[in-house]
């Protein structure tokens, strides 16, 4: 506390607000531009995984699709060099239950020892649906989000919790657009694992604005917060610091089945704490925050004798 007394978190926020601004227009240019890569579980379509005993050259893989309808084929190792994936769109000449096997055909072609190891088929109509039902859910969680916080606090901090949540998702959407890593179900899951991190944090630090606005002398707005922060700041830190451990184990030692999920969560978790301190403080102050908004109104008994 001794450390952080004298530190004015409010004063970079104009700075950082331009920055998290040009960010979350970017993430939005880069979603038109460049759009997604969507997993099977969204787009529909067959995963066929091989395996051999010796290391999987994905650059001779490709060149026995090269020629076939299987062309536009991802193919990535999973988990060692000796497994193969392959993610194939659906076909509109070959039967759904037919591609898998095709696709293995052509391999086995080029790289005789090859073994099938699984073959998967996700319809396009649940691909569809998936798609849709997500961000339905997304929606649905913002706007949870905005009425609690809106009726715990005030219609200011609702606001200003429910567009920091809302730049959290889009520029973690906007690092899987720029760099195309694949979006799938896990993604989903760590978007809306997100939401509920980053308004713990929120909610954290508005209970604490409201407290020190009710009980100090301070009259400042961008002091009360400053004060705010500082009194959770131990907090905050301690919270990012053990759940971003966690997560970058899962990225490093839970395998491919949950690296999506943990690469969302481990920058959602960085982008979640700096948004919670900055983001929603700044967006209040800029809605002219002040004690009025947090007075506990008196109720005034009415006598009802004549």
């Amino acid at each position: 506390m001794s450390i952080l007394k004298n530190i004015d978190f409010m004063k970079a926020r104009y700075v950082l607000g331009a920055i998290s601004a040009a960010l979350v227009l970017g993430s939005i240019a880069l979603l038109f531009t460049r759009g997604l890569n969507l997993g099977l579980d969204f787009t529909g379509g067959t995963l066929i995984e091989v395996h051999a005993e010796s290391d999987i050259k994905l650059e001779t893989a490709r060149a026995a699709l090269a020629d076939t309808p299987f062309s536009g084929a991802v193919l990535q190792h999973f988990g060692s060099a000796h497994d193969m994936v392959v993610r194939v769109a659906p076909q509109d000449d070959i039967k759904a239950d037919l591609t898998g096997q095709a696709v293995f055909d052509q391999l086995k072609a080029a790289m005789p020892e090859l073994d099938l190891r699984r073959v998967e088929f996700v319809g396009p109509q649940v691909g569809d649906e998936l798609r849709d039902d997500s961000g339905l859910a997304l929606l649905m969680a913002l706007g949870f989000m905005l009425v609690y916080v809106w009726i715990r606090f005030s219609n200011k901090f609702g606001v200003a919790a429910v567009a920091a949540l809302f730049h959290d998702v889009i520029i973690v959407i906007g690092a899987f657009s720029l760099f195309q890593w694949q979006v799938d179900l896990t993604v989903l899951a760590a978007l809306l694992a997100l939401i509920g991190y980053s308004i713990n944090d929120s909610i954290v630090i508005a209970d604490y604005v409201r407290d020190t606005f009710r009980t100090s002398r301070l009259t400042d707005p961008a002091e009360v917060v400053n004060d705010a922060i500082r009194q959770t700041m131990g907090r905050t830190v301690n919270t990012a610091l053990t759940t971003w451990l966690v997560v970058l184990s899962l990225q490093f030692f839970g395998g491919e089945s949950v690296h999506g999920f943990s690469l969302a969560m481990s920058i959602g978790v960085l982008i979640g704490t700096y948004s919670s301190i900055y983001i929603v403080c700044t967006i209040a102050l800029a809605m002219n925050m002040t004690k009025e908004d947090f007075i506990i109104p008196e109720i005034t008994e009415v006598d009802e004798m004549p």
